[in-house]
């Protein structure tokens, strides 16, 4: 069962909601957000802060901004699009946190730093693409047809927590996707931990970091879904879906049917480092099946900075809609 919603209602809107933004700038802008589908940046992603391929949220009067923003909320889900907006924030508290401690570099930080761009021709007869990147967020949406390929997204948060002192003092961005990883681990008996917890030390990062195509083999050995019991199975459920529901339902639920449809008990689930929470506890833990596979690591800045991953094995970048695409009879 293909993962790309085919729902005609999604790929429209999206088309519209594109054709609308790019019908509100002006020539030198659309120099900067438009691009052709086989542009070298159609498969570039990064979570690091600085300016990519696109145009800026700064660089955008408040109607184009806000013709932005609807482009992004027809690719994400309202949980979602709050999960990004939030990000977005964030960089606003990052930028006077580091700017109190001296650091050099907090002017990077803000919350219009954010890139959008569209590649190839919205709503037309051949495949095109929209993307939004900047600090902690990278979204990328495929279209062909009325087929839409939602992966690879990455959302982070830094700082987790908002530290005391500040005016949003112990504000949690992506606390669920901490909660339900902790509260998987902690559902497994002794033995199963043994094998779901690989190393008492978490890797600094994600393990895929910005690789156009995911390489699975360095993620470690875990426990299958076919030897937790029912309730671990429920929580690793929930986890799978967390992820998945940051987009669209439409694209969410095909995901889903598809990862399910591959075998819950061929997924994996390993976790890295404390078991407990705290300051300095840095931990990671990632979840593996035979068509997707989802990363979380929280150890930057005394592990209150998350990095997290979705990726498609089959369907990043839309890369299977694309050949087949190319391979029907028209082309």
């Amino acid at each position: 069962m293909a993962n790309p919603a085919a729902s005609a209602d999604v790929a429209g809107t999206m088309a519209g909601a594109a054709q609308a933004f790019i019908d509100s700038l002006g020539p030198e802008q659309r120099t900067r957000a438009c691009a052709p589908l086989d542009s070298p940046d159609r498969r570039e992603f990064t979570y690091l802060p600085g300016p990519r391929p696109g145009l800026a949220l700064s660089d955008m009067n408040a109607v184009q901004q806000r013709r932005a923003m609807e482009l992004l909320a027809t690719g994400l889900s309202e949980r979602g699009l709050a999960n990004a907006r939030a990000i977005m924030q964030l960089e606003e508290i990052l930028a006077e946190i580091e700017r109190s401690t001296g650091r050099a570099g907090w002017d990077r930080r803000h919350p219009e730093y954010y890139w959008f761009r569209v590649l190839g021709e919205p709503g037309g007869p051949t495949p095109w693409m929209w993307k939004v990147g900047g600090h902690h967020l990278c979204v990328h949406m495929t279209v062909v047809g009325e087929k839409v390929a939602g992966a690879p997204q990455f959302f982070g948060a830094n700082p987790a927590v908002v530290p005391a002192g500040h005016a949003s003092a112990g504000l949690r961005t992506l606390p669920e996707e901490e909660d339900l990883g902790r509260t998987l681990v902690a559902a497994l008996t002794p033995a199963q931990q043994k094998i779901a917890v690989s190393s008492p030390v978490a890797p600094d990062d994600i393990l895929t970091r910005r690789d156009p195509v995911a390489d699975v083999s360095d993620i470690p050995p875990g426990l299958m879904g076919r030897d937790m019991d029912g309730d671990a199975q429920e929580l690793l459920v929930r986890l799978i879906r967390q992820y998945l529901g940051r987009v669209v339902p439409d694209v969410a639920d095909s995901a889903w049917r598809e990862i399910d449809g591959a075998g819950l008990e061929k997924v994996t689930f390993r976790w890295s480092g404390a078991l407990e929470p705290g300051p300095g506890n840095g931990h990671y833990y990632a979840v593996l099946g035979p068509t997707f596979l989802l990363e979380y690591d929280n150890t930057q800045n005394d592990a209150n900075h998350i990095h997290t991953v979705w990726r498609d094995l089959r369907h990043d970048w839309g890369e299977d809609l694309l050949a087949a695409h190319y391979a029907s009879d028209r082309h």
